[in-house]
């Protein structure tokens, strides 16, 4: 994690180095630009009055011819002042008649472009405008220009570029130099200021990841108690909600885990007791049937049968339960829902239980209220619930107890009640009662069967999306209830 978090860290100070070079070259370039537009700029104001000066002091035009001995003189005089210059001779339409220039180089134009000319003479303070270069088509330079008037009608103008090639290049390379020297230097202190300055704001910046990464380093190590504070959590607060979240989610699932080994080892226990109860009964009985074969009587032998039966029955209804019960957490048995009426159900359950309760000395009653209606579920599975409620009730109720299955009408939803005259359930114990493998352990009683019987019942009640209570006090007895949707209403 450290060595993903110092990654992370050397990611960002790469990205950072990078725009500031590119940041950099860009700033020499614009520099360079600038000053270069500066410089000649400059030139131009301080040379803008030259071509003026030159209509003042020679006559182009001599009885309408051009005065090429005149221009030359005041060029040969101009270029000791001002070495730079090149002029050229234009007619009122722009063409080129005649020029002057240090150089040799040909001119490769014909005709120049009048507009930034007319622009130039017709400012009243000379603005930085470059016009065309004629020895260098496509090219730009700045210049000074002025009209050629004789007897108020236009003959020319004269239009003189003030940056000449050799001026051109030695400026160039001078500048160049220059803006080198000064753009290296700057580059090179202002990256390494930039630099210096950004690594520390991201190593600040990047603290309360690190913070982040601690924590889940230390929840990694299996310090479950490691928490992101809502100090940390103000920079990156959808991930520290998640790590949280997650986190509490992971201990949650831990805990969770750790109940159910605890619940599966009490499971185990309880199954083994229970398994192991009858196993040993049918086998003593068989054993003694075998041994004492010819010296048992009929009465005897029929007695050792029923009570192997009666074994062996309790050992099939133990392992059907836990059957049941697997397959209805592995979410394996589907309700099939229909309509029906539950008082027909309530009788038939009632009616089963008759002979059993009669044996206990047990009595059970039905109570209705009249015209319900049809209910919305699975018919086995409420019979199931039934059925089991009905058993855990006739296993806690004594010798001339009473039983009830009442069923009554609630907000349009059919209430089934199994209650009880049994010695209740402690109330510090009906907390989980319901809880898979966990039986109450009711006063003056031995616990029996392994627990499942009311893990199944809200096992089936959760697949009709419906709850289970329970109200209960010691020596007054005990009722279950439960709802079940109306048809209309489902």
């Amino acid at each position: 994690m450290k060595k993903a978090n110092n990654s992370l860290y050397w990611k960002i100070s790469a990205t950072l180095l990078l725009l500031l070079v590119v940041l950099g070259i860009g700033y020499v370039s614009i520099s360079g630009y600038i000053a270069n537009r500066y410089y000649q700029e400059s030139v131009q104001r301080v040379h803008a009055n030259l071509a003026e000066s030159a209509t003042k002091e020679v006559k182009p035009f001599i009885e309408g011819k051009i005065n090429k001995p005149a221009i030359m003189d005041y060029m040969h005089s101009a270029m000791v002042m001002n070495p730079i210059a090149e002029l050229y001779l234009l007619d009122p339409a722009g063409n080129i008649l005649t020029h002057a220039a240090p150089s040799k180089a040909t001119v490769k134009l014909e005709k120049v472009d009048l507009k930034p000319i007319k622009t130039f003479i017709d400012a009243k303070e000379k603005p930085f405008i470059i016009g065309d270069d004629p020895r260098h088509p496509g090219t730009c330079k700045i210049f000074s220009a002025a009209p050629i008037m004789e007897e108020e009608e236009l003959k020319g103008y004269v239009y003189i570029i003030l940056q000449s090639d050799k001026e051109a290049e030695l400026t160039s390379g001078i500048l160049g130099s220059y803006m080198l020297k000064l753009g290296t230097n700057l580059f090179f202190l202002t990256l390494i200021g930039a630099l210096v300055i950004g690594l520390l704001a991201i190593w600040f910046l990047t603290k309360r990841l690190r913070n982040i990464t601690r924590q889940v380093q230390r929840f990694k190590e299996g310090d479950y108690e490691a928490r992101i504070c809502k100090e940390d959590r103000r920079d990156f607060p959808v991930l520290a909600d998640t790590y949280n979240s997650m986190a509490d989610t992971i201990v949650a699932n831990i805990d969770e885990l750790k109940s159910v080994e605890i619940l599966r080892r009490e499971l185990i226990a309880n199954v083994s007791h229970d398994l192991r109860t009858p196993l040993a009964i049918v086998q003593g009985y068989v054993e003694t049937l075998l041994i004492k074969e010819d010296n048992i009587s009929k009465e005897d032998r029929k007695k050792y049968l029923e009570t192997s039966m009666s074994s062996l029955g309790r050992l099939q209804n133990l392992i059907a339960q836990l059957f049941e019960y697997s397959k209805l957490e592995a979410k394996q048995i589907e309700p099939n829902k229909e309509p029906f009426f539950i008082s027909e159900l309530a009788q038939d359950v009632a009616a089963k239980y008759q002979i059993l309760a009669q044996e206990k000395g047990i009595k059970i009653h039905l109570e209705e209220k009249e015209n319900l209606p049809l209910v919305f579920a699975d018919v086995g599975l409420v019979e199931r619930v039934i059925q089991n409620l009905m058993d855990n009730a006739l296993n806690h109720t004594p010798k001339g107890g009473e039983v009830t299955i009442d069923l009554g009408l609630i907000n349009n939803n059919v209430e089934i009640k199994i209650k009880d005259t049994g010695i209740g359930i402690p109330e510090e114990e009906q907390s989980f009662i319901f809880e898979r493998y966990r039986q109450a352990s009711r006063t003056g009683e031995k616990a029996k069967g392994a627990g499942l019987g009311l893990a199944i019942v809200q096992k089936i009640l959760e697949l009709h999306d419906t709850t289970i209570e329970v109200k209960s006090k010691i020596n007054e007895g005990t009722a279950f209830m439960f709802q079940l949707p109306s048809y209309s209403q489902a």
